[in-house]
């Protein structure tokens, strides 16, 4: 029962918004209505209502009606229009996706916009969503509350703007996995459920990059937790019938003649993963993709990235010239100065890149692996030579 309540729960708040109600009292409305469902479902003789979703939508109805009433003389005005009839037939759209975009609504920030719509689309607690992203929970309650009213008053009528739901729904795939939720898992869901409503390519460009990427998701950490770099990953525990669903969406997505950079994103992801060993990838075609993302995107990241594989097709100097041009203070930029000295030969700068790399590493996994790699050059270095 858990699990068909958290799949109605956003259907259940898109049409309460749709009929004009606020966000945030729609909200309440809505989880007052699950805790009553949760108490009077296991009594019925099938375990749920034949329609379980017009009883949520009926009931949290109610609630919201009971509420407006009890407020005062000064909302009655607002309590008619809310009262107003409306036809059966819309009560059978699923406003999930018009949630989503309101959830991830500019004028929210990429935390709030995270936060508001893995509470109201994906139908996690606040106390799960805090886990996840280690913060208190009263912490999160408040960016949540603070979100419903900043969206409270927009009308839940038309899309709103698809690339930065995308991009929210990226940010809550890169958490992975925190707590007890499976932060790239529900991505991947709401994804899937963006991609069965839509026929944007870029939808299905995102869905194909998340699994592909998660297909790897197995190999990236040692079991003492250490990360693997992408080169040294145990390819047999890659989730190849993953893999060929992801390469299956992007080909339909590119067959559209609309690139896109998480098409873009998705092809290099392939490239990677069809290549049997490390040896193997074909970096000639991987460099050419990021030739095309970099037109896209104009990105400095995106220009990093572009070095590593251009430090493959035409030698590390090559990559390095590329890096050097770049700004001193972006993300990642002393670890890929380092992997490419390393491949120069250019093993003391190497080793102090690495190190320098790992002062500034964004997680404790990152500067673990750099501080093993400078370790691993201080102590090569530190070998007698062989006489």
């Amino acid at each position: 029962m858990d699990d068909l309540l958290r799949q109605l729960v956003p259907q259940v708040l898109g049409v309460l918004v749709r009929r004009g109600a606020d966000f945030a009292a729609a909200e309440d409305a809505v989880q007052d209505a699950l805790i009553e469902a949760l108490g009077r479902w296991p009594k019925l003789p099938a375990g749920q209502p034949d329609d379980p979703r017009a009883w949520l939508v009926t009931v949290a109805w109610r609630k919201l009606l009971d509420a407006h009433r009890s407020e005062s003389a000064r909302r009655r005005r607002e309590l008619r229009e809310l009262e107003q009839p409306f036809p059966g037939p819309t009560e059978q759209a699923d406003d999930t996706l018009l949630l989503l975009f309101l959830c991830c609504h500019p004028s929210l920030s990429p935390a709030s916009a995270v936060a508001l719509t893995l509470r109201a689309v994906g139908g996690l607690t606040t106390r799960q969503i805090a886990d996840a992203y280690l913060v208190p929970e009263a912490t999160m309650a408040q960016r949540i509350s603070r979100a419903k009213r900043t969206v409270s008053g927009q009308r839940l009528d038309q899309p709103g703007d698809l690339g930065a739901v995308l991009k929210v729904l990226y940010l809550i795939f890169n958490e992975g996995y925190s707590g007890d939720v499976d932060l790239a898992v529900e991505a991947i869901r709401l994804t899937g459920q963006l991609a069965a409503g839509t026929d944007e390519p870029e939808v299905a460009g995102l869905l194909a990059l998340m699994l592909i990427h998660h297909a790897r998701r197995g190999s990236r950490f040692a079991p003492d937790g250490s990360l693997v770099p992408l080169a040294e990953q145990d390819r047999t525990c890659w989730d190849t019938v993953a893999i060929a669903e992801g390469v299956t969406i992007l080909q339909h997505a590119l067959g559209r003649d609309r690139l896109g950079e998480y098409q873009a994103q998705a092809a290099i992801a392939a490239l990677h993963a069809d290549a049997r060993t490390a040896e193997e990838t074909d970096w000639p075609q991987v460099l050419e993709w990021y030739d095309e993302l970099l037109r896209i995107t104009d990105s400095p990241v995106v220009a990093l990235n572009r070095a590593v594989a251009l430090g493959e097709v035409d030698g590390p100097l090559a990559g390095l010239r590329v890096v050097e041009r770049l700004p001193d203070d972006l993300p990642r930029r002393d670890a890929v100065l380092a992997h490419l000295h390393e491949r120069a030969g250019n093993l003391a700068e190497a080793q102090r890149l690495y190190a320098v790399a790992a002062r500034a590493a964004r997680n404790a996994a990152e500067r673990d692996h750099l501080t093993r790699q400078a370790a691993r050059l201080h102590a090569r270095a530190s070998r007698p030579s062989a006489t």
